[in-house]
């Protein structure tokens, strides 16, 4: 039997109007559906009936299937034949695990492609009305995971060490470590008043913008009961969202 092909594909940060054309064109034609949890129903609808679908879902400690039992049926259903579309939250490549499914893909010989998506890392941002770079302000940004592969030896990312060499930070995922990522990067030389802004449910009807300082937003957070998936992001730019937001106007 001839192999199918898998298409690793960005599903954008939420809003089913960010979605790319080319995500769209190959979803119409997937035979499978391999998607994940934060892939909204708007998006979820655009899936043909015809195409059977897989939930595989993860949260904070909660895997509905490992990752390695992803891989397996990624390459099993092309085997099949099938058109397989992996759909994803945001891009496939940003910290998204799409390297890994790649990776897998190519060591057993399946065609594949990559249709970006918009991260919510840039999105979420945008939809608060934050420009993540600015001439006055910003010349430099970094996305960051604030939820490491626990089997890591140790943290990847030295808080401390690039505390004050990046204007704004932009932190997926570190909702539940906030408060020690606040603190790190103030022990490595941020300014405690460093404004910061977390946006939850960034560019859907649930967004909530969350605003405060390095010294104070791991406490606002736990005030407001901020849950995942939320993007925090902290730098001078921060301040610039208060007068352009324009998301719910």
């Amino acid at each position: 039997m001839k192999v199918g092909k898998v298409y690793l594909v960005g599903a954008g940060p939420g809003d089913p109007k960010l979605l790319t054309i080319k995500a769209l064109e190959i979803l119409k034609k997937a035979d499978v559906v391999i998607y994940d949890r934060l892939v909204t129903d708007e998006i979820l609808k655009l899936i043909p009936k015809k195409a059977e679908k897989f939930y595989v879902g993860k949260s904070a400690g909660k895997h509905t299937i490992p990752q390695d039992k992803i891989n397996e049926l990624l390459v099993s259903e092309a085997c099949k034949g099938k058109i397989v579309v992996r759909l994803k939250c945001g891009d496939p490549f940003i910290f998204g695990r799409g390297g890994e499914e790649a990776e897998k893909l190519q060591q057993s010989g399946i065609p594949f492609e990559v249709v970006p998506g918009i991260s919510s890392a840039l999105a979420a941002p945008a939809y608060a009305g934050i420009p993540l770079t600015h001439r006055k302000y910003s010349s430099s940004v970094v996305i960051v995971t604030g939820h490491e592969d626990v089997n890591k030896p140790e943290s990847k990312v030295k808080w401390e060490k690039i505390a004050t060499l990046i204007d704004t930070f932009v932190i997926l995922m570190g909702v539940e470590k906030l408060g020690s990522i606040t603190k790190r990067l103030i022990d490595g030389g941020k300014d405690p008043k460093t404004a910061v802004t977390i946006i939850e449910w960034g560019t859907t009807k649930r967004q909530r913008v969350i605003r405060g300082t390095l010294g104070d937003i791991a406490e606002k957070a736990k005030e407001k009961g901020v849950k995942p998936p939320a993007v925090i992001v902290i730098g001078d730019v921060v301040k610039l969202g208060e007068k352009l937001a324009w998301f719910g106007k």
